[in-house]
C-alpha cells in the first residue's frame, strides 16, 4: 500500500454552546471538530458521504480516540488538519491534528467501515472506493 497520505485543513471558531461553564471546550466537542474536518476532507477530495449513499453504503465509525494537549476556549479560532491513511482493508482511517496559533491542541484518529443496505459489514473494498484510491494515487 502507498505511504502517501492526503490532507485537508479547515479553520473553525469555538462557539459559546461548545463550552462548559468555565468557557473551555467540552471534551466531546473535539469529535465534532474531527467530523467537520473529515467532511471537509471528503468534499475536497471527491469522496463525500453523498457518494457513499449513492452506492447504498454507510460508513459508521467503529473506533475513535482523542488526546488533548491544550484547551480551546470560547472565541478561539483554530484549524483542523485531517489526513487520510490508506490501508489494505475495506475501511477508512483518518488522523486529526487541531492547532491554535500553530500550537498543537489535540490529536486523534477515527476508523470507519463500510456497511451495505442490509447493515452488513462489507469485507472487500467497494469498487468505487478502489477507483478513488487509484485516482488519488494511493494504490
Amino acid at each position: 500500500m502507498s505511504s502517501k497520505s492526503l490532507k485537508s485543513r479547515i479553520q473553525l471558531k469555538v462557539r459559546f454552546n461548545e463550552c462548559d461553564p468555565l468557557q473551555i471546550v467540552w471534551h466531546g466537542n473535539y469529535l465534532k471538530y474531527f467530523e467537520d474536518g473529515r467532511e471537509d476532507f471528503c468534499i475536497q477530495h471527491g469522496i463525500s458521504y453523498l457518494d457513499m449513499k449513492e452506492y447504498d453504503l454507510a460508513t459508521p465509525i467503529i473506533k475513535s480516540n482523542c488526546e488533548h494537549k491544550l484547551p480551546l476556549q470560547y472565541g478561539d479560532t483554530f484549524e483542523v488538519e485531517t489526513s487520510f491513511h490508506p490501508v489494505d482493508a475495506a475501511k477508512l482511517v483518518f488522523t486529526y491534528k487541531i492547532f491554535k496559533d500553530d500550537k498543537l491542541v489535540c490529536i486523534g484518529e477515527t476508523t470507519q467501515v463500510f456497511l451495505n443496505e442490509s447493515q452488513e459489514l462489507v469485507l472487500i473494498a467497494p469498487p468505487f472506493f478502489l477507483d478513488w484510491k487509484k485516482k488519488m494515487d494511493l494504490i
